[in-house]
């Protein structure tokens, strides 16, 4: 769909985008609204009253949200997400770039946060019957106050589930794993306008956390983000919910737009703690980042040896990174704004083949989503850089003798147009 230039955001052909009167865009050009989008999200605030009990850090593994739990809070670029907003078209869902389209797919979601892509979907009712369901499934009945309809807040299930009892059988752990889960998905997956508290209907399908594994979490989470980002494109909305943080990871793989120095981003095999949490919250990571940190109710890193291991974790937490521009949010969008103008060729990563290759061999083994997937430090090293340098060569040569093999006879001259 083509625009009208960089001062004009309406399209030259409105017959596709139908919505352009209500669009962001549409303010933003007529000067009506210039704000920064405010993300709700409280990942950082979970994180900082709910420690993941080494106990039931095995079902939460078994359900597939121990990735999401160690992707943990990274900080939101405001500024970032305002600016992708306002090339998201609710017509086409997809970004509106000056090179063309483009948008989060379920092979991005898969990679970046970890999260299962097929299986059953994730579906459920909101005709649910609280009492019973909390009763059986969680172990406590919520009090009127924690409970709006069908929402529940987090904090009461923090208070009353966070610490399992030292006795606990394997009911009662399972009914603490299904609590942090449910906290979690109302934390970051699927949060609510104030991020304080989340739904009932996610509950029965953590009743098997074996079967929960199962399920198309990554679908669910890719649909609720692209209609979180066209409610927040249409009418003038100031707040955005939804899972922020995959909006950004995704821009900060594909876009050059606002991504952070990626050269100081810690080790991949232990990431930085979530801002709130000490260091004697950890539990699960490497053996020499366990070793000489203080330990609380009496839990040892020896404790942990009969646990079975981490399982891979998602490409999002090598962006545990310090955000570069966290000063001046409106100078920021204008930045912003202004490169994503001036965007060439070489600065935005495409789906080919499926495959996902840039458009330009700069960078492309340290953008390219998996490409540190299943290595140690999670990014490419200069050996590997070299190796991919040497094959793009071979490639190309290889190509050349082709072309060479398939030229005309010798004793045929080819005529050359003068120009």
């Amino acid at each position: 769909m083509a625009f009208r230039g960089i001062h004009d955001a309406d399209p030259l052909d409105p017959s596709v985008l139908l919505l352009q009167d209500r669009h962001r865009s549409h303010f933003v050009d007529t000067e009506q609204l210039q704000d920064v989008l405010r993300p709700r999200q409280q990942m950082r605030a979970f994180l900082s009253m709910w420690r993941l009990d080494p106990c039931i850090r095995p079902y939460v593994i078994r359900a597939g949200f121990y990735g999401i739990y160690r992707l943990g809070h990274i900080i939101i670029d405001w500024p970032l997400i305002t600016c992708l907003v306002e090339r998201w078209r609710p017509e086409t869902h997809t970004f509106h770039v000056p090179l063309g389209e483009t948008t989060i797919t379920l092979q991005d979601v898969a990679i970046i946060l970890g999260l299962r892509i097929d299986g059953p979907a994730v579906t459920g009712t909101y005709m649910v019957d609280v009492a019973e369901l909390c009763g059986d499934l969680l172990g406590v009945t919520p009090p009127a106050d924690a409970l709006r309809g069908s929402i529940i807040s987090i904090r009461w299930l923090c208070q009353q589930l966070s610490t399992p009892a030292a006795d606990a059988d394997e009911v009662a752990l399972e009914r603490s794993a299904r609590g942090f889960i449910l906290a979690l998905i109302g934390s970051f997956l699927f949060p609510d306008k104030k991020g304080v508290h989340v739904h009932l209907c996610f509950l029965p399908l953590l009743r098997d956390l074996t079967l929960t594994s199962t399920y198309s979490w990554g679908g669910a989470v890719l649909a609720h983000t692209y209609r979180e980002l066209c409610r927040a494109s249409l009418d003038r909305r100031c707040g955005i919910s939804g899972c922020i943080t995959l909006i950004q990871l995704w821009s900060w793989e594909r876009l050059h737009v606002g991504r952070p120095d990626f050269g100081r981003s810690v080790p991949f095999a232990a990431p930085p703690l979530p801002h709130g949490l000490h260091d004697d919250d950890v539990d699960g990571v490497d053996e020499d980042v366990v070793d000489g940190l203080p330990v609380q109710h009496g839990v040892h890193p020896e404790a942990d040896a009969d646990v079975a291991p981490e399982p891979a974790l998602p490409l999002g937490c090598r962006w545990r990174v310090p955000l570069t521009r966290v000063l001046n949010p409106s100078g920021v969008l204008l930045l912003y704004r202004d490169q994503l103008d001036a965007q060439t060729s070489d600065q935005l990563i495409f789906h080919k083949g499926g495959k996902i290759i840039p458009e330009s061999g700069d960078g492309e083994d340290e953008a390219a989503p998996g490409a540190g997937a299943g290595r140690p430090d999670g990014a490419t090293g200069a050996a590997e850089r070299q190796e991919s340098s040497r094959r793009r060569r071979r490639s190309t040569q290889a190509e050349k003798k082709k072309m060479k093999e398939k030229s005309p006879s010798p004793c045929i001259k080819p005529v050359k147009c003068r120009r």
